[in-house]
């Protein structure tokens, strides 16, 4: 919950606090989508060239089918949770088609890494808590056991190519994986969310950027 521990969650009624937890998790779904379209591009992108019959080509296969499951699987939530589809803002869209494009393989892996195990840890900390909505657990429960598989490919397949990965390459994919875990970063919250639970939108944006409850969680979440 992005406005834990704010001025603002303090006053709002438990009423607000759920309605403001289904639109939260939506948005975060929102953003898992536009994640997994830009892996399962950035994988097509890695195989292309490859050997479609090698067991490592299969494997980039499966990994697709999954995150393609995974998208199927959170646009169904945000369906069930009878809250709108909250995309990310028009300038990471347009960041997000420039790096799946532009991206060196070893910057794919990097990227991989960033998203997920944020998305990880914060999942692990979910679908454990009794209080959490019974569906939202098993999506993230699901979703936590089938990435765990995604992480592990993406740190082994990343230590491979570094290491014959020319100097420009490494130096590229410095600044761009820096430059996507900037805007992962701020994706991570939506202030669309606050203005439709009826929050004051500009004051609630400046109380999560202030939070140190906030920069803890998403130091926590990188360092996982």
């Amino acid at each position: 919950m992005s406005l834990y521990g704010t001025p603002m969650w303090r006053r709002m009624s438990e009423e607000q606090r759920l309605l403001l937890s289904r639109h939260e998790a939506a948005a975060l779904a929102s953003l898992g989508i536009w994640f997994e379209l830009i892996l399962m591009q950035l994988l097509v992108r890695h195989i292309y060239d490859k050997s479609a019959t090698s067991a490592h080509v299969r494997y980039a296969l499966t990994e697709i089918e999954d995150e393609c499951r995974h998208s199927k699987m959170f646009a169904r939530l945000i369906e069930r949770g009878g809250t709108p589809w909250y995309p990310v803002g028009r300038v990471h869209q347009n960041l997000g088609r420039l790096f799946k494009t532009v991206s060196t393989t070893p910057g794919s892996f990097t990227a991989t890494l960033l998203g997920e195990e944020v998305l990880d840890w914060m999942q692990r900390l979910t679908f454990p808590d009794e209080r959490v909505q019974p569906l939202i657990r098993g999506v993230t429960r699901i979703h936590v056991i089938e990435e765990a598989r995604h992480v592990r490919y993406a740190r082994e397949e990343l230590r491979r190519q570094m290491v014959t990965a020319p100097k420009w390459s490494r130096e590229f994919t410095r600044v761009t994986s820096g430059e996507f875990a900037r805007v992962f970063s701020v994706a991570f919250v939506n202030p669309e969310v606050y203005t439709n639970v009826g929050l004051d939108r500009r004051a609630a944006v400046a109380q999560v950027r202030a939070s140190g409850h906030r920069r803890d969680v998403m130091r926590q979440g990188r360092a996982s």
